[in-house]
């Protein structure tokens, strides 16, 4: 199949222009003015913004978490996903300790077999010992998962401490791989939570007091320090706050470079969210939304490109699921719905309003997660030899976001209401039509599992 997309507003992280792109197959022919091609089919992108195809690198499909899954699999996950314009994501693998990371993969196999979108994964180690220092090896040389997720919470269940994350960090250096972090003062939140329990304070509100800014800020600062200490390259997943944003700048002046990742409702959502009694757990996730002075800190990390990537950590349960906790916060499902919207409120928010380019755009959602994790440039960018992960945008058109239209799998939506500017239109996923005129032409298997490339 071949497509010509002409006369669209191209853009890239480095630039942006008026072009026509030609795809034939799965891959980026070539991009340029009046490009010579004849198709089998032609799109005219005359007025639209046509770019790569999202990369969501941080969302949770199927995951067993507090003794449920997560609402979405990998099919509904990995259509909506398209949807909303993202054509691929990486999932996390979690370890039962005690187990294997390859007995763990195969597990994590078995649930892919139904994306529609393009997939990899994370391996979150919760168990680092010998054998698992030579799985770690085995998975980057050998299945080309390179990027290892780590957790300084959640004791007894997912964290490593200090003394087994460094040793995880001179393995995953010595072979060309990433370690990522949830980087929150695990200890001190459990001291919190049972204080907060003890003294009968059980609303989604303690959910937040139990998590303060500094919790986060000691860990990522903690996190780099260990970093710098293997020369290890490390990832921070979901941070949110100005205190944890400044130990990454302070790590800059001995000229370290450690990635940052935060997340599209850390940018636009805060907690004056949790003051509604109940209705405040469909905002219950880790790190918590934090303060208006945080956005204002992360929009500038964007801008400073101390923030890197802006994901969604997307965790979706259903309301029954988040009653679980109605009455004890810690027992709420920690997570929320946003893998369909990460792109459109990104550009109604940031770029309608001023507060990125058009680049730094692209940059955050696509061209920075396939660089990160060995991707690139097969996917997040348009370009000869590429993949044909490509979207075509309506800058202008505005729409709501609501929970009884959207395709995630979940009856509730964190943005019930919000009005954005900017429609996902057409989407192709490696040269085919995925989505147009809001059907998905996809079918359950079409998703590829992409092995990447160590650093």
């Amino acid at each position: 199949m071949s497509i010509l997309i002409k006369n669209g507003h191209v853009v890239t992280a480095a630039e942006d222009f008026v072009a026509d792109v030609y795809v034939e197959g799965e891959k980026v022919v070539a991009v340029g003015k009046n490009l010579p091609y004849k198709a089998e089919r032609e799109i005219d992108a005359t007025g639209k913004l046509v770019f790569p195809g999202g990369i969501d690198p941080h969302v949770h499909l199927d995951m067993p978490f507090m003794g449920t899954f997560s609402s979405d699999d990998y099919e509904t996950g990995t259509r909506a996903a398209m949807f909303g314009g993202t054509t691929t994501v990486i999932d996390f693998i979690l370890q039962t300790q005690g187990d294997s990371l390859h007995n763990a993969l195969k597990t994590w196999q078995e649930k892919s077999q139904k994306a529609i979108g393009d997939y990899s994964y994370h391996m979150a180690v919760t168990d680092f010992n010998d054998q698992t220092a030579k799985e770690v090896v085995q998975l980057i040389k050998e299945e080309g998962i390179t990027s290892f997720k780590t957790f300084m919470a959640y004791k007894g269940a997912l964290m490593i401490d200090d003394g087994q994350m460094v040793q995880l960090m001179k393995i995953v250096k010595e072979h060309g791989g990433l370690v990522t972090v949830h980087a929150t003062n695990g200890d001190m939140i459990d001291s919190l939570i049972a204080k907060n329990k003890a003294l009968g304070n059980r609303a989604p509100l303690y959910h937040y007091l139990s998590q303060p800014e500094v919790t986060e800020a000691e860990a990522s600062a903690r996190f780099t320090d260990m970093l710098h200490y293997t020369g290890c390259p490390g990832y921070i997943v979901h941070l949110t706050c100005e205190g944890a944003l400044n130990a990454v700048r302070r790590a800059t002046l001995r000229n370290q470079n450690v990635f940052v990742e935060t997340c599209i409702q850390y940018l636009v959502l805060d907690a004056s969210l949790y003051e509604q009694d109940f209705n405040g757990a469909k905002w219950v996730m880790s790190p918590p939304l934090r303060e208006k002075k945080d956005q204002a800190a992360l929009w500038a990390g964007l801008n400073q490109n101390l923030v890197n990537v802006v994901a969604t950590d997307h965790c979706p349960f259903t309301w029954e699921q988040k009653q679980m906790g109605k009455d004890d916060f810690s027992k709420i499902p920690n997570g929320h719905p946003a893998i369909e919207h990460r792109v459109e409120l990104l550009f109604s928010e940031g770029v309608v309003k001023g507060k990125i380019s058009l680049p730094k755009f692209v940059e955050v959602i696509s061209t920075n997660p396939a660089k990160i994790f060995g991707m690139y440039p097969h996917k997040g960018t348009i370009a000869p030899g590429g993949d044909a992960d490509i979207v075509i945008f309506d800058p202008n058109k505005k729409h709501t976001i609501s929970a009884k239209t959207h395709n995630m799998r979940t009856d509730y939506s964190g943005y019930e209401g919000w009005e954005v500017t900017g429609k996902t239109e057409t989407v192709l996923l490696r040269g085919q039509v995925a989505i147009e005129n809001g059907q998905c032409h996809l079918k359950p298997g079409h998703g590829k599992f992409i092995k990447r490339k160590p650093n």
